[in-house]
């Protein structure tokens, strides 16, 4: 039930975000990556701004009715934008107030929409419907951005913003229908003294955490500003329209969803497939920088978007089940944050490098972010799982103790 509704209501978000992206950078300015680029800032720095407040609500706080609140307030913001594009009224900072306002609220929402999974299915089945909820957004990550292209060219970017304030109503209505007596519900967290900040004193004595946290906040903040290097790229290499602009992110959500299924057939996650994942992240984005046509630069973005998806999707899955069920919701608050969070940081240097450099330039920062993250994960595990390396007959070799412990 909740697949089905959360589902459609994706496909509305990406397709938002498409349009917002093609607005800002085709029609509010000339081409100009750095708007978009403050726009990604104003939209995801609230998940740092409010890290206290949206782990402490999702761990206190009823979770579906929580869900219920943000995804209307989301639909409300959708209409507004959708309203004032359709009239000819909008302006820049008119998309600047929206996207601060949808990361005000996306930042209560994701915190409880990613811990929600964990009351609706046992403990033993927690990694594979975090890897497979994963699979049902770059779903809609595949699907909405190829429908939001084809709707901007034949109908403007107003009406995708409409489309998806309607694409709400699916998801408070399959939360509406849920049956309560069979969630799988905890104990609420109780409310002490100090529990604001408990979460931070929680990662701060678990190293594994700390070195997932320092690898997500690399690609985060550098790597994943996927809306400024698809659209600079569509624009001025290959100076393509909306509609290939969003085949683009299509080609990349082929790759998460990939991603996301291979992450689900595993029984547990491991340390060493965000290794794997972003190196092949940082590989791959250096690949995509020399490709010299639309469709070979489409082609690699399969395998950046499996990567990226096998890397942040193992991230969520051990930092959900390797943390205190009491914890989750302030731990994972802080995962979102640093995932996103770096995106203020990150996304006006990008933007500003794809301006001053090129768009290909732009995806360099990205693969330094991706293998600066191998190196993090590589030295948790030398220092704390007692990770062996070496060279036989040209192949090369890796070992770790069993028992160690990065706990």
């Amino acid at each position: 039930m909740w697949a089905c509704g959360a589902i459609v209501s994706n496909i509305g978000t990406w397709m938002q975000r498409t349009a917002q992206d093609w607005l800002v950078l085709t029609q509010l300015t000339h081409n100009n990556a750095t708007s978009v680029g403050v726009v990604m800032a104003l939209q995801y720095g609230p998940q740092v701004l409010l890290l206290p407040l949206t782990g402490f609500a999702a761990d206190h706080l009823d979770r579906r009715k929580l869900l219920m609140t943000t995804q209307t307030l989301l639909g409300t913001l959708a209409l507004g934008l959708g309203l004032l594009t359709v009239s000819g009224l909008v302006q820049l900072w008119h998309v600047y107030i929206f996207a601060f306002s949808l990361g005000c609220v996306t930042a209560f929402d994701a915190t409880a929409r990613q811990t929600f999974v964990s009351d609706l299915v046992s403990e033993a089945e927690l990694s594979n419907a975090v890897a497979l909820n994963s699979t049902s957004f770059n779903a809609a990550r595949m699907i909405g951005p190829a429908i939001a292209g084809l709707l901007i060219a034949a109908i403007g970017t107003g009406w995708v913003f409409l489309l998806n304030a309607l694409s709400f109503a699916a998801v408070i209505g399959s939360l509406s229908m849920l049956r309560l007596g069979e969630l799988h519900i905890k104990d609420r967290a109780a409310r002490t003294r100090g529990s604001l900040i408990e979460g931070f004193r929680y990662v701060r004595r678990r190293p594994d955490l700390r070195a997932i946290l320092l690898m997500v906040f690399l690609i985060g903040t550098f790597g994943l500003n996927f809306p400024i290097f698809l659209s600079t790229m569509s624009v001025t290499v290959f100076h393509a329209g909306a509609s290939a602009y969003g085949f683009l992110t299509s080609f990349m959500a082929v790759g998460s969803v990939m991603g996301a299924l291979l992450a689900a057939r595993r029984a547990r996650p491991h340390i060493a497939f965000m290794l794997t994942g972003a190196a092949v992240f940082g590989v791959g984005l250096t690949m995509s920088t020399v490709m010299p046509t639309y469709w070979l630069f489409g082609l690699t973005l399969i395998v950046i978007g499996i990567s990226a998806q096998t890397f942040t999707t193992t991230a969520n899955s051990i930092v959900q089940l390797s943390t205190d069920p009491g914890m989750r919701g302030r731990v994972m608050a802080i995962l979102l944050a640093v995932t996103v969070g770096g995106t203020p940081i990150g996304a006006p240097i990008v933007g500003w490098v794809a301006d001053t450099f090129g768009a290909r330039w732009a995806l360099c920062v990205g693969a330094a972010a991706g293998l600066c993250a191998v190196s993090v994960g590589v030295r948790y595990l030398m220092k704390y799982r007692n990770l062996r390396i070496r060279l036989d007959a040209w192949r090369i070799h890796f070992s770790m103790d069993p028992e160690a412990s990065g706990r």
